[in-house]
């Protein structure tokens, strides 16, 4: 890694108290990153209260707490004063809750990104990084239509940016495996009980843990030109193999897939195909406006589709049970 990239820089998380949030800000202390100031804006205050027990501004003097919300312009503009670094990780995320609720998601995840970009522009931020996900890939349900929309805002904010040195880019990935509401999580409660509900017996999902999603949000940043989707190279997984890598006595009740959840996640879809690019350890969707700076790159075949159940790298229930037994080290050290 670059440190030299966020020397003497100030950097601000969004929705610095989520999952994500918390443990890129752990990383970034621990590993000693070089950074001015890190600012976590969020807008629970019990969240803030409660990291600021493990993180607090005397044995890191460098760390600040910001309480705002996205859709609030003019708390933002004042937080994001000074900064160099954006990563946007606020955002509405429960798909059921979305469908019921649909205005809330687009004030925040639509809305709140467009003032991300409106703050950032005309201010002293070089970097932007927005967090997406694989929901935004072909959407089904309304939460994905957001981060769709959220992700098509920070691509075209390269457009207006004029003279100003500053890049927006997208980090896409799906769910991280043992984040707060994964599905690791809710089946290692379920376990207590010796019955597993999952959806469907052909469900997958693609696997990335905490420590991988940092490392490659931090790739990203570093290798950003202005207007990529960074896209992962990750192995997939079988629902039905995770509950047997954590109980072989497994009974299952299958309760039908939800409203607006898919069998499969996607992250590329046939139609991003031809615009999207192998980069060695990922896979970048670009647009036209930055095709000048990958022309050594070939571009995909037409009709690829980068999703979990035609992924050529599947994990076994050997290799699950590694990740079950580490995501449980870790839960017992923190």
């Amino acid at each position: 890694m670059n440190r030299n990239f966020f020397k003497n820089k100030s950097l601000l998380i969004t929705g610095g108290t989520g999952s994500f949030g918390k443990a890129f800000v752990n990383y970034l202390l621990k590993n000693k990153i070089p950074l001015k100031k890190i600012i976590i804006f969020s807008r629970d205050e019990f969240k803030q209260f409660e990291m600021n027990k493990v993180f607090n501004d005397i044995k890191y003097p460098n760390i600040r707490y910001f309480i705002g919300d996205i859709r609030d312009k003019e708390r933002l503009k004042l937080a994001l004063n000074d900064v160099d670094i954006v990563v946007h990780a606020a955002a509405l995320k429960q798909v059921p809750t979305a469908e019921y609720n649909p205005t809330e998601f687009i004030k925040t995840n639509i809305l709140g990104s467009q003032n991300i970009i409106d703050c950032c522009l005309g201010g002293s931020v070089k970097n932007v990084i927005a967090l997406s996900t694989d929901k935004a890939s072909s959407p089904i349900n309304l939460y994905g239509a957001t981060k769709l929309c959220s992700d098509k805002l920070f691509i075209a904010a390269n457009n207006i940016k004029g003279r100003q040195n500053i890049k927006f880019s997208i980090v896409r990935y799906g769910n991280v495996m043992g984040s707060r509401g994964s599905v690791l999580e809710m089946f290692l409660k379920q376990k207590k009980y010796g019955l597993f509900t999952v959806t469907d017996k052909n469900m997958t999902r693609f696997n990335i843990n905490m420590s991988e999603a940092i490392n490659f949000v931090i790739f990203s940043l570093i290798n950003s030109k202005g207007g990529e989707i960074f896209v992962p190279k990750i192995p997939s997984f079988r629902i039905v193999d995770l509950v047997e890598a954590i109980d072989v006595n497994y009974k299952i009740k299958y309760v039908g897939i939800r409203p607006g959840e898919k069998m499969h996640e996607e992250m590329i879809s046939t139609f991003d195909s031809p615009t999207t690019i192998d980069f060695e350890k990922c896979y970048i969707i670009l647009n036209a406006n930055n095709f000048k700076f990958y022309k050594n790159y070939k571009f995909l075949s037409e009709g690829f589709s980068y999703n979990s159940k035609t992924n050529k790298d599947f994990l076994n229930i050997y290799h699950l049970k590694k990740i079950i037994k580490n995501f449980e080290l870790v839960k017992i050290k923190d």
